[in-house]
């Protein structure tokens, strides 16, 4: 079998064949992943990072994780149903329901499987789906799993969702699903509306809070908060390798969900638990987040003064409202260019192309993070600048 037809990346590498260097993906990072990187042993600036809060480097949240290694050693070696559940993972889930405000949390030892998981367990043949088209492929993942009936409304689009819902004239569950803050183009969905079509059509909500947690709300309590809701979703998932700084995942809603995902659900019960070292972790990193109000202010000042600058100098930032503002170029061979003038110029950001966007849509994904200093920032509008100049 010629697995190659399948690589749908092969193209791109076979491009690469010989200098792998100047290639935008796999890069070796040589060191911690913080405001500035080392690779090919220069340091750049990281503006392709999620770690959104800067905390991976934090003092704190280090000697949390060390601590943990010291009392339980470095892992479970079972899953949570049957050896793995340690004490750390009954304080996480306890603390991150009351921080959301929902009323139970379940943990799992990746973001992906918060998605796929939860998603293939709570919904199944006769339920519907209903997602926005520009979903992670992680909820992606778990619609296909699921079997269930899958219909997409057109981004952020209410009325096409409204369309959809009205078209489905069966009994069967109806599940709404949506990135809160959308990881391409970082925009953010539109809530408020999405649960009073719910209400109106009696379907439930589910609400991925990857980029949202840490970063939206005057607590950082994410998309909800950001809206002034209490219930605008039924269920909540999000990572930890985002401003928690870490890995793993949750999802978040009624106690009554929770007890049944840990009772059925494949990607909790047949893998092994989350580290010790990384349980730790997020529960420092929660404690900072819900205390260093300070630190979420500094990352949205950050990010607002870049989208300003880059819009001012003509760049597309594709309607982003959030620390991640892509800049979409839309022609392959120019975004590739682009990335390596960054990166030639000390700056290292992402590249995303299709299929990872819509055909036309190739963009240089930026993101940004609370510890990068003024001097940092300017350098990154400096090059900005030269950029549209010379390529663009």
């Amino acid at each position: 079998m010629d697995f190659s037809k399948r690589f749908k990346m092969k193209e791109l590498y076979d491009f690469y064949e010989g200098r792998m260097d100047r290639c935008p993906f796999m890069q070796v990072v040589q060191g911690g992943s913080d405001a500035t990187v080392v690779i090919q042993g220069q340091e750049k600036i990281m503006i392709g990072s999620n770690n959104y809060l800067g905390l991976t480097s934090h003092p704190e949240v280090k000697e949390a994780a060390i601590k943990a290694v010291e009392k339980y050693g470095t892992g479970c070696t079972g899953s949570r149903l049957l050896n793995g559940n340690l004490d750390l993972h009954e304080q996480l889930e306890a603390e991150l329901a009351e921080f959301l405000g929902k009323e139970a949390v379940i943990v799992y030892s990746t973001g992906f499987f918060s998605n796929s998981g939860t998603i293939s367990t709570l919904v199944g043949p006769g339920d519907y789906i209903i997602g926005d088209r520009d979903n992670h492929a992680s909820i992606v993942q778990g619609c296909l799993l699921s079997r269930a009936n899958m219909k997409r409304y057109h981004h952020n689009d209410m009325a096409s969702l409204e369309k959809v819902l009205a078209s489905i004239d069966d009994d069967g569950n109806k599940l709404i699903i949506t990135d809160g803050v959308f990881s391409m183009f970082g925009d953010i969905c539109n809530l408020p509306e999405i649960s009073r079509l719910a209400k109106k059509y009696n379907a439930s909500v589910l609400v991925d809070d990857a980029h949202s947690i840490g970063v939206l709300g005057e607590n950082g309590r994410g998309t909800e908060e950001y809206y002034g809701l209490t219930d605008g979703a039924d269920v909540i998932t999000g990572t930890f390798s985002k401003s928690f700084a870490c890995v793993g995942g949750f999802a978040a809603g009624s106690r009554e969900m929770v007890r049944f995902l840990k009772a059925t659900c494949p990607s909790f019960i047949f893998t092994a638990s989350l580290p010790p070292a990384s349980v730790a972790t997020v529960l420092a990193a929660l404690k900072i987040l819900k205390n260093d109000h300070a630190r979420r202010k500094r990352l949205h000042d950050i990010a607002n003064r870049v989208r300003y600058e880059l819009n001012r100098m003509g760049y597309n930032t594709g309607g982003s409202q959030t620390p991640i503002i892509p800049i979409v170029i839309g022609d392959r061979e120019k975004t590739i260019a682009a990335w390596e003038f960054l990166f030639d110029h000390g700056v290292f950001c992402n590249v995303s192309i299709s299929p990872a966007v819509p055909v036309g849509s190739d963009l240089l994904r930026t993101s940004y993070i609370a510890t990068h200093t003024d001097e940092q920032i300017d350098y990154v509008l400096e090059v900005f600048d030269k950029l549209r100049k010379i390529i663009l």
